[in-house]
């Protein structure tokens, strides 16, 4: 049998074949930087070692966000999540960290909008009554106020990142009950401000689903870590006061980082 001759023009074109889809660029290529938007959660305050040019943001060096960073190493992170931010900041300052090229994004926002910091100030300081009122204010703002602002917000990240895996981080509740506290308010507080807690999550969860992003939860993260437990990974009320009732860098470590990446 004579041996086959290919033409060189023929191997050429088989060549330039195949080079043409061995180097041609994954689905996933499309975005591969992070931004981290949203809250003091998502910032890290209470989490310690923040960045000098964070200022009032507090952003840390062992918030979630940057451990991920770290690990991961991205082609880019803009990580502009900010301490007091609500819905509307979120829209007016954080959107511009977001491109075509941005691959993954989270967000924890929606707490500061329900009146976090109010509801923790008056049912700490205040009567009980009190507290479950403002308590009952603020899962109403949950039900009937923040949907509409949280569909603004992911939808304008849709609209700014197209390509981009949205992740939505959710709350933890704060306290165990019946735990090992033998000071501070009762349990009859601390099951309320739970029910707020999840309340929260079940709205930010279906905006999310509806948005076509992914709620991560981190409520069972941080079951037996709660304020209370006698392995906190939340602070109670401590100095700064802004990072009262804030996670740890524990509760960054190993509350939501492991659901932020499980879920990325």
């Amino acid at each position: 049998m004579r041996p086959i001759r290919v033409v060189p023009a023929v191997l050429s074109v088989v060549l330039l074949s195949l080079v043409t889809l061995l180097g041609a660029p994954s689905a996933g290529a499309t975005g591969s930087g992070y931004a981290a938007l949203g809250d003091s959660y998502s910032a890290g305050v209470g989490a310690g070692s923040y960045l000098s040019d964070s200022g009032g943001c507090k952003r840390s060096t062992k918030a979630y966000p940057y451990l991920w960073n770290s690990a991961h190493a991205p082609s880019s992170f803009a990580f502009v999540a900010c301490s007091g931010a609500t819905t509307g900041d979120v829209l007016d300052d954080q959107l511009s960290a977001l491109n075509s090229a941005t691959g993954l994004v989270s967000i924890s926002v929606g707490g500061n909008d329900a009146g976090f910091t109010d509801v923790m100030t008056t049912c700490v300081l205040h009567s009980e009554s009190a507290c479950l009122s403002v308590i009952a204010d603020a899962r109403s703002y949950a039900d009937h106020q923040l949907p509409p602002r949280l569909d603004r917000v992911y939808a304008a990240i849709r609209d700014r990142a197209p390509n981009a895996r949205v992740v939505v981080l959710g709350y933890p509740h704060l306290y165990r009950i019946e735990g090992s506290c033998l000071f501070g308010i009762g349990d009859t507080r601390r099951a309320a401000i739970n029910g707020a807690a999840d309340e929260l999550d079940s709205v930010m969860a279906k905006r999310a689903a509806d948005a076509g992003f992914t709620f991560a939860d981190v409520r069972g993260a941080f079951t037996n870590h709660e304020i209370c437990s006698g392995s906190s990974w939340i602070h109670s009320t401590t100095w700064p006061i802004d990072e009262s009732y804030h996670p740890n860098a524990s509760g960054q470590a190993y509350g939501y980082l492991p659901t932020f990446s499980a879920a990325a």
